[in-house]
């Protein structure tokens, strides 16, 4: 996906909302990928670990990460339309980037059934997801924005996951 122009806010609408689709679409395409090692194991795996007091209902999840990929692809496609891959390919890069982390998280936990290595990766991905943010400031500041209601649900997921891990 790269503007039409050198200029990426001369980029023809059609081409900027052409983009703003791939966006979301490659967002839960991941979240189908990390969906397809969670589902599986929510009634079987899962329902059987000790969790903590703070744990939500299952239902919560499907909800929120929902609408954190929306907004993700909204931030990427913000700093994509108005920066483009020749002005900021470390930012783009960094934000494809966390979403693998993304997507293999739920790999670890729930497909490998460690919520140990899930901890360590999900401080990565923590560490990737404020990297990308700051990263998004420089480029567009509501692209940032739209990434930190993430970075503080990922806070509260990997407190979850250290829980997790160590209660079992």
């Amino acid at each position: 996906m790269q503007p039409a122009t050198d200029d990426p806010k001369a980029t023809p609408f059609w081409q900027s909302a052409l983009g703003l689709v791939g966006w979301i679409v490659l967002c839960f395409t991941a979240a189908g990928v990390g969906s397809s090692f969670t589902m599986p194991q929510i009634e079987t795996w899962y329902a059987e670990l000790e969790k903590p007091f703070f744990n939500p209902p299952n239902w919560v999840f499907g909800p929120v990460w929902s609408v954190l990929y929306l907004m993700m692809a909204v931030a990427v496609w913000l700093v994509w339309k108005n920066a483009g891959w020749v002005n900021a390919p470390h930012s783009l890069g960094m934000w494809c980037f966390q979403l693998l982390l993304n997507t293999t998280w739920s790999v670890l936990f729930f497909g490998l059934e460690s919520p140990v290595l899930a901890a360590v990766e999900i401080t990565v991905l923590w560490i990737s997801i404020l990297i990308t943010t700051i990263a998004f400031w420089r480029h567009d500041r509501l692209a940032a924005i739209l990434m930190m209601p993430y970075l503080a649900w990922v806070s509260y997921a990997a407190a979850l996951n250290y829980t997790i891990a160590a209660l079992n």
